[in-house]
């Protein structure tokens, strides 16, 4: 267990690398730092979310969940921790889950500049019917808004291959993004569906899919991936975030 000399504030992202767990300022978890926020205040006073990590100064860490930060503004819990007058936004729980967002839509975009990503109903057909291999599919895409029939058709595809697939591990499935913001991401119009191949620039994809969706639904240890396995159409194979 990690010790803290102050539990509700770091010393500075260069300072404690080595953290792995801290100490949620609005529930007092101590949590894996991956299942948490860090916020820092910026020069003007204001409190700002340091997804990556990096910014300067000491930070507080919140629950990576909208619940979490909504509650953490509510109850002053910034001024608490910081131990000085500091502003934290009323839609500061939105403005984090917009740079989530941003965040998942640019990683999308990165790992389509690297060749790691196909799109279109025929090609992402194609992609989940090759199987294994150099370029096989390691996630596949649903806008959020997508038509259900296709969404259904794909899924089928994606059942009917499990065979081919290491039946250790369960196949992601990505709706956390709007047609719009992959469009966006993609620099197309009207994307529905996408599989993300194999590589390094997949996986960068898929982890901030994974917290976007946590911050989204998460509900003290019940990931929204959970969720989703439950509550939809999949079968155990697939986990959709």
């Amino acid at each position: 267990m990690l010790a803290f000399a102050d539990p509700d504030l770091d010393n500075g992202p260069r300072t404690d690398r080595s953290a792995t767990v801290r100490m949620c300022a609005v529930t007092r978890q101590v949590r894996p730092i991956d299942e948490l926020i860090r916020f820092v205040v910026s020069p003007s006073g204001e409190v700002i979310p340091d997804l990556k990590r990096k910014l300067p100064g000491r930070g507080l860490w919140v629950s990576a969940s909208r619940q979490a930060v909504a509650e953490a503004v509510r109850r002053n819990q910034f001024s608490k921790g910081f131990k000085r007058d500091v502003r934290a936004t009323p839609t500061l729980a939105a403005d984090t889950e917009a740079l989530l967002v941003r965040g998942v839509i640019e990683a999308l975009a990165m790992a389509a500049k690297a060749g790691q990503v196909v799109s279109g109903f025929s090609k992402v057909e194609g992609a989940l019917q090759q199987g294994q291999g150099q370029n096989s599919v390691s996630a596949l895409i649903h806008a959020s808004d997508g038509a259900a029939d296709g969404i259904r058709k794909l899924d089928a595809i994606l059942r009917q291959n499990a065979g081919n697939r290491d039946e250790s591990r369960e196949f992601p499935v990505v709706t956390a993004l709007t047609s719009e913001q992959l469009d966006l991401a993609l620099g197309r119009s009207n994307v529905i569906h996408a599989a993300v191949l194999a590589g390094p620039a997949s996986k960068t994809f898929l982890s901030r899919s994974q917290i976007l969706v946590r911050y989204r639904m998460a509900d003290d240890d019940k990931t929204a991936g959970n969720a989703a396995r439950n509550s939809g159409n999949r079968n155990s194979e697939t986990r959709e975030f």
